[in-house]
């Protein structure tokens, strides 16, 4: 990103380390990394970015408040969008009751406006786990490679499509072998999900990425 110090990231092992916006010191977030076994780089420049990843993706998490304070937000999004083209860009996203009414809106235009990756999450606890798994995935050699391509299948991407309800390691790894991106597999109908993961899986899947498909469930 534009405004992330080269030499700071080119200093940082490659496994098991993240840089952290200052901002988040005290927080519960970074307490329970460091509980986690990661260790957190603390750097006051990252203004558009909250964690820079081993795996060269980078993070933004919009709170609650965020999202229910208006749409200043988006004009956030954007400029962090714009400002990390050379990594994989993951929003991080409270989606909870009081938050609940604004999720589909925001996950519109995080995904299909902008192309970047979403992942709900209740909070900093959970949004903590999330980051370490992704972390200590980076940290080992992943063994799945596409023929094809010849590329490795990215840690980040496998991590959140493990986060779906009734997802694991398995149907993940199917899922990712059948969609081109996670952005597809937002996408993706029960119909198309059915044939590679089986109907109930399918269901929790699409429920996951489609707040509509949620009424009822």
């Amino acid at each position: 990103m534009e405004n992330k110090p080269a030499g700071l990231l080119n200093a940082v092992p490659p496994h098991g380390h993240v840089i952290a916006n200052d901002k988040w010191r005290d927080t519960t977030l970074v307490h329970n990394l460091k509980g986690g076994g990661v260790k957190i780089l603390f750097e006051t420049e990252l203004s558009l970015t909250d964690f820079h990843l081993p795996n060269k993706s980078c993070v933004l998490y919009v709170s609650e408040c965020d999202i229910v304070a208006g749409n200043n937000y988006k004009r956030k999004l954007v400029r962090y969008r714009n400002a990390s083209s050379s990594f994989q860009g993951l929003v991080l996203v409270e989606r909870t009751r009081l938050s609940e009414q604004f999720f589909s809106v925001v996950q519109k235009f995080v995904v299909f406006d902008l192309g970047l990756t979403l992942l709900p999450v209740s909070g900093q606890t959970e949004a903590s786990q999330l980051i370490a798994q992704i972390v200590h995935s980076g940290s080992r050699e992943n063994p799945f490679r596409r023929s094809s391509s010849s590329q490795l299948l990215d840690p980040l991407v496998l991590a959140v499509v493990q986060r779906v309800p009734g997802v694991g390691r398995i149907k993940a790894l199917a899922l990712l072998q059948n969609f081109s991106s996670l952005q597809r597999l937002c996408s993706a109908t029960i119909d198309e999900l059915d044939p590679v993961v089986g109907p109930a899986a399918a269901q929790h899947i699409h429920t996951f990425f489609h707040k509509h498909a949620a009424d009822g469930t």
